[in-house]
């Protein structure tokens, strides 16, 4: 009993840091629709049919997501994440003329990154690129606002 509660706080303690270490990353509903339609005729009769409708992407992106962005954390609460990520498929089309519209906001709601791809794997490994190199920059200037405080605070013992 002791060994697994023990096991549990290590797995703890290794999850928080891990999460702490990387960005959460929100992603957004997907609102792609997808349309088809056929109509046929002869001389004895004329006819059609169509249909379609929402086609969410959702769990597809996050699932791209986790295969390919192993450094973000992808989370579902919009508050807590450092990033928001959406990304609009286009259904319905041809495979030449669909396309993935991906934007990247910041946690200030800055659109750091916006772009089309043909496909959702370049979207995602597009969205992931520019969020690991601007979490770098995000960390980096923490670390120097730290020390900035603790330079502060020892000027200020000094007086």
């Amino acid at each position: 009993m002791r060994i697994t509660l023990l096991g549990f706080f290590v797995l703890a303690a290794l999850a928080s840091t891990f999460a702490a270490d990387h960005p959460r990353v929100y992603v957004t509903d997907s609102k792609s629709w997808e349309m088809k339609a056929g109509v046929g005729g002869t001389a004895d009769g004329f006819g059609g049919a169509g249909g379609g409708g929402d086609r969410p992407q959702t769990a597809e992106i996050i699932k791209t997501f986790n295969e390919r962005c192993a450094d973000v954390i992808i989370n579902n609460n919009k508050d807590k994440a450092d990033y928001i990520v959406l990304l609009d498929h286009e259904g319905g089309k041809d495979a030449i003329s669909h396309d993935n519209k991906v934007v990247v906001f910041n946690r200030d709601g800055d659109a750091i990154m916006s772009k089309s791809t043909r496909l959702l794997g370049n979207a995602v490994k597009d969205a992931c690129a520019v969020i690991t190199t601007n979490w770098s920059g995000v960390k980096a200037r923490a670390r120097y606002s730290q020390e900035q405080d603790a330079n502060d605070s020892k000027l200020a013992d000094k007086k």
